[in-house]
């Protein structure tokens, strides 16, 4: 248990905009007294962001959940032939992109998927220019460092290769999510199939190179330590000092429901997620903006968040189907007008952004 002394040193640190430690760090998720915690990471997002929320009005775009993974976290993924696995053809997700089109504020897709058993890197590319070419004025997002190894791996293509291609076809960010922990030794026992830690950092790597932005994400709750929570940050704010490409991070609880761990592991508790996304702002001190995504934590918690150092909600989504297939409690989607007034109850200014965060337009009033 450590000192109230010691908490009080922490803090004369974050008033003085001095860096944290990973003894800092791990200080912080043994504390006990989340009202101070929530304080100090609203008083740190105060100051590098102001009261600007952001969000997007985006549809997300899962092209299939066939994927050889098999992740003992994720609920998503289908073997071919399983019950209730797909593989969306050009024209389904071109069919998916025009309902979603009837609102006319849409403005941005966010593409991905599974690693599917059959497919080549030209079938998800040929889908990815498809939608380009008939939406050209919506933003494009897509593909995780986990996706984009993958592609590699099945074309013969380097990374760089890989994401010039991604680029030329229109693709303007890199999704967050396969992070999960930065760990060998979770990897290795939750998700070895896929990229490895070091693999999933060189694709954010390569793509600043490229001028391409990155978002980062943590799954946790499920056998990581605290220690480990708190390295992969650190892993993160290294990669954020080293290339600067990094735009938003997402703190992903994990959820049990439908998964191979559901057994053993329970959901995280509102104050654990509420605790990680302050934290997650405290250590982060060179990533601007950190999300809380509220199809994961709920809006409620999502809202709360707001006051826990989160300036980002996500967006409107459409239809989301990756975390309902795990038990998500949340709606698969939101209008623009209840995130409006989710982020104005919070006492925060609503800004609609694009997927480079250029603020759309802000509803200050």
């Amino acid at each position: 248990m450590y000192s109230s002394e010691e908490y009080k040193e922490i803090e004369k640190k974050i008033f003085a905009g001095e860096r944290l430690s990973r003894e800092d760090g791990i200080k912080l998720f043994a504390c006990k007294d989340i009202a101070w915690l929530g304080n100090m990471a609203d008083y740190v997002r105060q100051q590098k962001c102001g009261d600007i929320v952001y969000y997007n009005v985006n549809c997300h775009v899962n092209l299939t959940n066939i994927c050889t993974s098999k992740c003992k976290f994720c609920a998503f993924g289908r073997d071919k032939d399983d019950k209730g696995a797909y593989a969306m053809d050009v024209e389904d997700a071109l069919a998916l992109v025009r309902d979603a089109s009837k609102d006319p504020n849409l403005a941005g897709l966010h593409v991905v998927s599974g690693l599917h058993s059959d497919w080549s890197f030209e079938d998800y590319l040929q889908r990815l220019q498809a939608l380009h070419d008939e939406f050209p004025n919506l933003y494009l997002k897509g593909f995780t460092g986990v996706e984009i190894t993958h592609f590699a791996k099945i074309s013969g293509l380097s990374v760089e290769q890989v994401l010039r291609k991604l680029q030329q076809a229109g693709l303007q960010a890199i999704a967050g999510g396969g992070a999960e922990i930065l760990s060998d030794r979770v990897r290795n026992e939750l998700c070895p199939n896929k990229a490895t830690a070091a693999q999933w950092l060189e694709v954010s790597r390569t793509a600043h190179k490229l001028g391409i932005k990155t978002n980062a994400s943590m799954l946790y709750g499920h056998i990581e330590t605290l220690e480990e929570r708190v390295d992969h940050l650190l892993t993160l704010r290294d990669l954020q000092d080293e290339t600067g490409g990094i735009q938003t991070f997402i703190c992903f609880p994990f959820l049990p429901k439908h998964t191979e761990l559901g057994k053993t592991v329970q959901q995280t508790s509102m104050w654990d997620d509420l605790r990680t996304i302050a934290i997650s702002r405290l250590m982060l001190d060179n990533i601007t903006n950190i999300k809380a995504y509220w199809v994961m934590l709920t809006v409620p918690v999502a809202q709360i968040a707001l006051g826990f150092g989160a300036n980002d909600i996500d967006g409107t989504i459409h239809k989301e189907t990756i975390l309902h297939d795990a038990g998500a409690s949340s709606p698969t989607a939101l209008s623009e007008d209840n995130i409006i007034k989710i982020i104005r109850e919070a006492g925060r200014i609503p800004a609609a952004c694009d997927c480079n965060f250029n603020i759309l337009r802000t509803f200050a009033d």
